[in-house]
């Protein structure tokens, strides 16, 4: 693998296909976007064709995301979703009404099946970054994984999952930004783990939403600033990326999860239009 920290001598580029879409060098910018969790088909579906239209317009590519179970809860009474049967009944049919690649949390290794054939990609929660046998199961369906940094793990580190994932299947994957712990109930991020992590040959995402997150910061659950999201977007975009990472919502104060770090929905062709002109400038220096 390469060295950790070292740009130079990085290992030859990787594209992934994601669904009809491809990530990567040379390609338009991914982007990742939907609620955090699925509340509903119809709330899945307004969010879907919404983000979709402005995508057409700009020419991004677009992945739906929603999780079906959201195991990682501040506190036992945290609404969790529909479940892996339901939600993925939901993601099929967002896939198959919108046209696009959808996308879900996969926390255990005997969800990955079920999600793969339903799921053009499996992210993988931070908190779960160094599972093995997590990673092995999905990367054994042959789709393509998208696997969060761990908010407690060293960029450098990363380099140890994609070797994992790579010798257990052929589908690829990406890594994904989303800040990192410093202290108690706060997150910062280093933009130098952008380029350390591609030059592991892999194309990286950066979350823009969970990077502002308040972990535990709203007493049994997590708080978070969204006003910080477009400014850590822009410098992610200005860093080298390729691909973004948002949730979004018509209402935000009424998400059952991660609502305080959430683009209004009626705000999200905007800020999605501002970074992408930055994205598309960068990306005119080269690859």
């Amino acid at each position: 693998m390469a060295e950790p920290n070292a740009i130079e001598g990085s290992l030859e580029f990787e594209s992934v296909r994601i669904g009809d879409y491809r990530c990567g060098p040379g390609q338009p910018m991914t982007l990742i976007a939907g609620p955090c969790v699925i509340e509903s088909l119809d709330l899945c579906l307004k969010i879907a064709s919404s983000v979709a239209r402005s995508c057409e317009e700009l020419g991004i590519q677009f992945v739906f995301k929603a999780s079906f179970d959201k195991a990682n809860r501040t506190s036992a009474g945290g609404i969790r979703g529909p479940g892996i049967d339901d939600g993925l009944k939901v993601l099929a049919d967002v896939k198959r009404k919108i046209g696009c690649p959808v996308t879900s949390d996969i926390h255990l290794p005997d969800q990955a099946e079920s999600a793969a054939r339903v799921c053009d990609l499996l992210q993988i929660p931070a908190f779960l970054a160094r599972q093995t046998d997590l990673l092995v199961a999905c990367a054994s369906t042959g789709k393509p994984l998208n696997v969060k940094k761990g908010q407690f793990m060293a960029p450098s580190d990363m380099q140890y999952v994609v070797e994992k994932v790579r010798r257990a299947g052929p589908g690829g994957l990406m890594l994904c930004e989303r800040g990192t712990f410093f202290g108690y109930g706060r997150l910062v991020n280093d933009m130098t783990a952008l380029p350390i992590m591609r030059s592991f040959g892999v194309p990286v995402i950066f979350d823009a939403t969970h990077s502002v997150q308040q972990p535990g910061g709203l007493r049994g659950a997590t708080g978070g600033n969204r006003a910080m999201v477009e400014p850590l977007a822009r410098a992610a975009a200005a860093v080298g990326v390729d691909g973004l990472f948002f949730e979004t919502h018509p209402e935000p104060s009424q998400s059952p999860s991660d609502g305080p770090n959430m683009v209004p929905l009626s705000e999200f062709h905007g800020v999605l239009s501002r970074v992408h002109q930055i994205w598309r400038t960068v990306r005119g220096w080269g690859s």
